[in-house]
């Protein structure tokens, strides 16, 4: 047999093969060849390294061999072809164009196993090109583009609001999050522990309803809020006879509102004219991403009523007093970020491909 060639290792190299050994996160596959050619610096034979580490006398061989020639370069894997691809281009091409641009008989939308059998080629094959090309036709996402003649004035005089409030003015986000249910379950939930939800059942009894007026300081993100029964323009009347006690005379008041009818109310129309001081800015139509204080509602809703037991309206109140109060008291904004350029640059294309689709 031919004697194995003789390791020896400078201090520099022996530091990087011993701190590969220690390295708790490092391949399996280095640490083991670091460690047969330590050993072998040693003068360990193969034999005994192969018995010592559970490995084949081949295997030691091979990488004691490659490290006396190569050095520690020797030590990793060359890289691979990997195996060739069975479909070529033209098959990746057919699915793509057969998913994006047509529609299955009797399906709204293709499944792998619909479109593997369509185009007579494995459901694997479909998944992958799906996957590398991120085309998932089993989801839709839902949108509403407003149709508002005054889209683009409106947008810039909103967004002008949030970016650059004016001075000795305050700037309100107002809307009403009407229908809040206060529901109660029919049966106590469990309590969440370690490798198990919280449950609760999926029937539930309801205790009414009520509406919530908010107003969103777009500055500070304080919330200056009411609830009332219904929401019609008494109430909202009432909310804003509130703002108007609330916020300081010397300050002009300036309400960013979408166009329910309740906002435009010739009562409230009249009101409005009888205080001056208050400005309103409507937001285009089908736009409500566009009002600040549904992020707070978003909040709210997420944080304190979905998950909540009511078991009357006046409970359903008081958990809802009771959030706004405690974030009143270290309020933080929503800030927002895009100019009404970057808004009306986004949306523009969508609305030429709605109308060539149409046509």
């Amino acid at each position: 047999m031919r004697p194995a060639p003789v390791v020896s290792l400078d201090p520099e190299t022996r530091r990087s093969l011993e701190a590969t050994v220690r390295k708790p996160k490092a391949a399996v596959r280095e640490v083991v060849r670091a460690q047969i050619i330590l050993k072998a610096a040693e003068g360990l034979a193969n034999t005994e390294i192969a018995a010592q580490l559970g490995l084949d006398v081949k295997t030691v061989g091979k990488w004691r061999r490659r490290f006396c020639k190569y050095g520690a370069a020797g030590l990793i894997d060359a890289p691979r072809s990997g195996r060739k691809p069975t479909h070529g281009p033209d098959v990746i091409e057919k699915i793509l164009r057969t998913t994006l641009e047509r529609k299955p008989r009797n399906r709204t939308h293709w499944s792998v196993r619909a479109l593997a059998e369509e185009l007579g080629i494995g459901k694997t094959t479909v998944w992958k090109v799906w996957r590398a090309h991120r085309v998932k036709p089993h989801l839709e996402r839902t949108f509403k583009l407003s149709t508002d003649p005054d889209f683009v004035p409106k947008v810039r005089d909103v967004v002008g609001l949030y970016l650059n409030p004016p001075e000795n003015a305050l700037v309100l986000s107002v809307d009403e999050k009407s229908q809040i249910q206060a529901l109660d379950r029919t049966q106590p939930g469990l309590p969440m522990r370690k490798g198990r939800n919280g449950t609760k059942t999926h029937d539930y009894v309801r205790h009414g309803t009520c509406c919530l007026f908010a107003a969103l300081n777009v500055v500070s993100g304080e919330v200056l809020a009411r609830c009332e029964k219904r929401h019609r323009h008494q109430e909202y009347l009432r909310f804003l006879r509130q703002i108007d006690r609330t916020v300081s005379k010397d300050l002009e008041v300036h309400l960013i509102a979408d166009n329910y009818a309740t906002h435009r109310h010739s009562k409230v129309k009249r009101w409005l004219e009888r205080h001056p001081r208050f400005q309103v800015h409507f937001i285009p139509t089908s736009s409500s991403w566009l009002n600040m204080v549904e992020r707070f509602f978003s909040a709210l809703t997420e944080d304190r009523l979905r998950r909540g037991v009511f078991r009357s309206v006046l409970e359903l109140i008081a958990a809802i007093d009771e959030y706004i109060r405690n974030r009143n008291q270290a309020p933080k904004p929503f800030l927002w970020a895009k100019t009404a350029d970057e808004i009306i640059a986004k949306v523009a294309p969508l609305h030429g491909i709605i109308q060539n689709t149409t046509d």
